[in-house]
């Protein structure tokens, strides 16, 4: 960039480049247009299409023309607080829904709105910190590890507050369970004990449950059942809805944060105004539920869950360390066992590993440090979401509910996620 250019910037978006997760997919059409065969595990982009009820629902919206009220349509704010109502437990109302072109913006307007310390927990989506950074807001990071299946617990949560001294100074805290870039979730216990901790020091906790609806059991718990008074609760179309690309997502506010709520719609009103009206329309039949979208969950659902348990196998016997997620699309791969052989071949850090890792096998995936990892730390999420969502839907089916998920319906609807894995398998032990 010219130099004259490049001082006219906002000092905190020098150097910050486009979202990890977008750049991928990017290159990964660049090099399929240039001929290379790719395997796309970069962007997690649902590979399922929209349930069939949703996509009539927007084709029956898709006159409806006019701007709708900044926290969001009426009658899909009461259908999202039914939703939360109805599988998670919450006491919620539509009064506390605010509804945004995607929960990515939400989250940013939060920041923006809300003057604290932000708590992150690498590994962690690749987007919350940079959007701090651009913001100028102080962030902290409460790493984990392998061992820990990369969660934070209620001890570490605690003591890093104790540490600093400052105990109740204003701190939000980002959860993303199921996670991404892991795939773990916390369960009950653990929840009350982070709860406890977050109530203890006035914490407000900003709750991704994005992935919730895809916990492979159907057993999400939130952790606003333990610490309603204090917790956000982000969801949306997205991920287990397939409709990335509509761009809806919502928050849901206790009554004690009402403050919040009402300067994020402030804010909402100055910048984006609301959501696509058609979108809004046919988010109603999606947060409403019915029998058909019951199903198609429950088939989404079981078939992530017996990829993950075809290809984690497959990682594991090759040495590359990963834990068999709890829902969601995503491993985090593992690679440091590896250091010694990969310093031979030059490779000493995640993002070399997965640049070297593209150019010899077309596999492509993320380093950790995308994801707030260490830059020299030998890790890399992988999105299993290279196959035809509608082809394993129909396959899934056609078994029905009542019977196990035959092996041969992963090997053929999902055979380059598998053979993708394999390659990642045989570079690394090679």
């Amino acid at each position: 960039m010219n130099p004259q250019k490049q001082v006219s910037l906002n000092l905190n978006v020098r150097g910050l480049g486009q979202s990890a997760t977008l750049a991928i997919k990017d290159r990964c059409r660049a090099l399929r247009r240039s001929g290379r065969e790719v395997y796309d595990f970069g962007l997690g982009q649902s590979p399922f299409p929209v349930p069939e009820p949703v996509v009539e629902a927007l084709r029956a919206a898709a006159g409806q023309k006019d701007y709708l009220p900044v926290m969001g349509l009426p009658e899909l704010r009461e259908a999202v607080a039914a939703h939360h109502r109805r599988t998670d437990g919450l006491n919620v109302s539509a009064d506390n829904v605010l509804v945004g072109p995607g929960s990515k913006e939400l989250m940013f307007l939060v920041q923006l709105v809300y003057y604290g310390e932000i708590m992150l927990t690498p590994p962690c989506w690749v987007s919350y910190w940079p959007q701090a950074r651009i913001l100028g807001r102080r962030f902290s990071l409460l790493h984990s590890d392998f061992v820990r299946h990369w969660k934070i617990d209620a001890a570490q949560l605690a003591q890093s507050i104790e540490l600093v001294g400052d105990d109740h100074r204003p701190r939000l805290l980002v959860l993303n369970y199921p996670s991404n870039p892991t795939g773990s979730t916390y369960d009950e216990h653990e929840l009350k004990a982070l709860a406890e901790v977050a109530r203890r020091f006035g914490l407000i906790v900003l709750s991704d449950e994005i992935y919730g609806q895809l916990h492979y059991h159907g057993r999400h718990v939130s952790i606003a059942r333990f610490y309603p008074e204090g917790t956000i609760v982000s969801s949306g179309l997205s991920k287990w809805c397939g409709a990335g690309g509509w761009r809806l997502g919502t928050f849901t506010f206790p009554n004690e944060l009402d403050w919040l709520a009402n300067a994020l719609a402030t804010v909402a009103s100055e910048t984006y105004t609301s959501v696509s009206a058609p979108i809004q329309h046919a988010a109603i039949r999606a947060f409403s539920g019915c029998p058909l979208i019951e199903d198609y969950l429950a088939h989404t659902r079981r078939i992530l869950a017996a990829v993950a348990q075809r290809i984690c196998p497959i990682l594991n016997e090759a040495g590359v360390r990963v834990h068999e997620p709890d829902g969601a699309f995503y491993l985090f791969l593992d690679f440091n066992s590896f250091a010694a052989a990969l310093a031979g071949r030059s490779i000493a850090d995640g993002r070399t590993l997965c640049e070297r890792l593209l150019a010899e096998t077309g596999v492509a995936m993320l380093p950790g440090a995308a994801f707030g990892r260490g830059r020299r730390d030998l890790t890399a999420r992988l999105a299993f979401v290279d196959f035809d969502g509608a082809a394993a839907l129909e396959a899934s089916r056609g078994v029905g509910l009542e019977r196990p998920l035959p092996a041969g319906v992963v090997e053929r609807c999902c055979a380059r996620v598998v053979d993708g894995v394999r390659r990642i398998a045989e570079w690394a032990a090679s």
